[in-house]
């Protein structure tokens, strides 16, 4: 081609008008950090995976590592967000998705992105290995259960030997008690799953009626909304308040650090969470965030999480619980799906007639 327009100054003259007018290609954006960045995602690659990963940041690098040794070829990058914060990320990108994955986080939110169609359908071979497939599986398969965690409250040791005579809290309506006036920290349910799972434990036990009433007072009681679920427990653990609203083993996850905290469960009934995964509608890499996910739902990858100080109990069969007494308390039968359906709506309450979601400790 060169030889002839060299040869053809006519025809060069054309050419170099024409390309001219011709508009480059956009450079592709840049994939998500693994050190959390909250960069955008690849261009596709046959050896890129790109997860928007929910639980704490320990696990999610433990599972880029396991898979990266287990498919050598695929690189993966991640980013770490509650999971309120995660559903806000992929309804702006929906029209141009920079993650192919979105993995851990309860399920409620799930339901929420797929009646929004942020995810993609994806019947795995491995998923007949799921315990409960009515509970942990989607009947359509947008999403998949990974993991089961129970709501507790941790309770500082220290604080309460500062204060003879006071009990850890055992009830729901122990946390309204006036001893606990500004000593509780709980996450803000608009950023974190943790909280939202909270406050719609409470609507379901007491109604929406009475449970919004409650919701109102035990918002009062709380020192300060922090951003991720799991942070209250460091910050009690730390002395910073007395009492924490936390899935209890990101409780245990603290007291194997050494943090001073007392787990104790509602007698009346607690909450728990179903952690799901979902592929991304639009997914640039899809045959690799199929391959995660066909990977997190063997026994031997759920098995992983104690490794990283991820004490959630296994979905699948043949995976063991590391603690199976989490789940040994007395848990409601909590309605995902209707917490699913309704979590804009309750969060958009709960933020704008009770607690807003400036200034969140991070």
């Amino acid at each position: 081609m060169r030889r002839f327009l060299f040869r053809i100054v006519p025809l060069l003259i054309t050419v170099l008008i024409m390309a001219a007018c011709v508009v480059p290609p956009p450079v592709p954006a840049a994939a998500p950090s693994s050190s959390g960045s909250s960069e955008s995602a690849a261009a596709p690659s046959t050896n890129t995976l790109n997860v928007l990963c929910t639980p704490q940041v320990q696990w999610c690098e433990g599972m880029k590592a396991e898979f990266e040794r287990a498919n050598p070829e695929i690189t993966v990058n991640f980013v770490r967000m509650s999971s309120g914060e995660a559903l806000t990320r992929l309804r702006n990108e929906r029209e141009n998705p920079q993650f192919d994955i979105w993995w851990g986080g309860p399920v409620d939110s799930f339901i929420a992105a797929k009646e929004e169609g942020l995810l993609e359908a994806y019947d795995s071979p491995n998923a007949d290995a799921i315990l409960d497939k009515n509970l942990m599986l989607d009947a359509d398969n947008y999403w998949a259960g990974i993991y089961v965690g129970s709501l507790g409250f941790a309770t500082n040791e220290n604080w309460l030997a500062e204060h003879p005579g006071v009990e850890p809290p055992r009830s729901w309506d122990d946390l309204l008690k006036p001893e606990f006036q500004g000593q509780i920290m709980v996450a803000h349910p608009s950023s974190s799953g943790t909280s939202y799972t909270a406050i719609c434990t409470v609507l379901q036990m007491r109604g929406e009626e009475a449970g919004w009433d409650y919701i109102t007072r035990y918002a009062g009681q709380v020192l300060q909304f922090t951003r991720s679920g799991a942070a209250p427990a460091k910050f009690v653990g730390q002395g910073e308040a007395a009492v924490a609203i936390v899935f209890s083993h990101d409780i245990v996850a603290e007291q194997e650090k050494g943090s001073p905290l007392l787990l104790t469960f509602p007698e009346e009934g607690t909450g728990y969470e179903i952690g799901g995964m979902g592929i991304i509608a639009g997914a640039k890499n899809l045959e690799n965030a199929k391959k995660w996910f066909d990977w997190a739902l063997l026994p031997e990858t759920q098995e992983l999480g104690p490794t990283y100080q991820a004490y959630q109990a296994p979905t699948v069969s043949g995976a063991e619980a590391s603690l199976p007494e989490l789940l040994e308390v007395n848990l409601i039968n909590y309605d995902f799906q209707w917490c699913g359906e309704q979590k804009k709506d309750f969060v958009d309450k709960f933020t704008n007639e009770i607690a807003n979601a400036e200034a969140l400790k991070e």
